[in-house]
């Protein structure tokens, strides 16, 4: 699929635009460019790659190897050089966010792995589209550090408010860290006057989908939680009955 038919492109470049609208009155023509650009580097990443397969399957067949070869070569440095770009956007100063956003999802979703500190910067944004943003770029970049940097984040208790996506994050990628990190937060959110208890809920989700050692036990503490409650029974419900 090419990144201008990604729905969480398209939803991040109009989220974007009207914010921008909405503080400046009109749209720089950098945010075009830079929109183009990462268009151009996601299809010519693609497009390498099939470039490439299509070359070495007609190679292995005796086909016209060299000159598939070349165009698969040019078709990588057209890619390759768009990233560049895009990687100089996000690390140059005094770029405005929605550019080093906009750079750091393109990067991340080709697999670029200079774009991962970026986006647990934005994993904990106070803005959670921006979250949900960054953490699906995060599993498409599938970088070995995203668990364990989304399990600091989770734990965090200075920046609870922000600990939803990462979270969420954490269920999805089925990591070591994450039932340990859930089964940690959930403790902290069993006040019943908790203000964070969605953050709560999201574990208690969490924890019904993974299982693992301790989740269990995690859930039984959760069930007098007025707002836990139902759905701590409920995944308690989901991980069968207990040997």
């Amino acid at each position: 699929m090419e990144i201008s038919e990604d729905p969480e492109f398209c939803s991040m470049i109009d989220r974007l635009r009207d914010e921008i609208e909405n503080d400046s009155g009109e749209v720089p023509a950098a945010f075009t460019e830079l929109t183009a650009l990462a268009e151009l580097a996601g299809s010519g990443s693609r497009a390498g790659s099939g470039s490439r397969a299509g070359s070495e399957g007609r190679a292995a067949s005796g086909g016209r190897a060299g000159s598939e070869g070349r165009a698969a070569s040019g078709g990588r440095a057209a890619s390759g050089g768009h990233a560049e770009e895009l990687h100089r956007v996000l690390t140059a100063p005094g770029q405005p966010l929605w550019a080093r956003e906009i750079a750091a999802y393109s990067l991340g979703v080709a697999g670029d792995p200079r774009a991962f500190e970026a986006l647990v910067l934005l994993l904990n944004h106070r803005d959670p589209e921006r979250c949900v943003t960054a953490a699906h770029a995060l599993v498409r970049l599938g970088d070995p550090r995203t668990a364990r940097a989304a399990a600091a984040l989770a734990t965090n208790e200075l920046r609870v408010a922000y600990a939803l996506l990462p979270v969420r994050l954490l269920t999805e990628l089925r990591a070591p860290e994450s039932v340990p990190a859930l089964i940690t937060v959930l403790g902290r959110r069993l006040r019943a006057d908790d203000p964070h208890w969605r953050v709560g809920l999201a574990c208690v989700e969490g924890l019904g989908a993974l299982g693992g050692p301790g989740a269990r036990e995690a859930l039984e503490a959760a069930l007098p939680h007025p707002r836990l409650g139902a759905a701590a029974s409920r995944s308690l419900a989901g991980l069968g009955p207990a040997l």
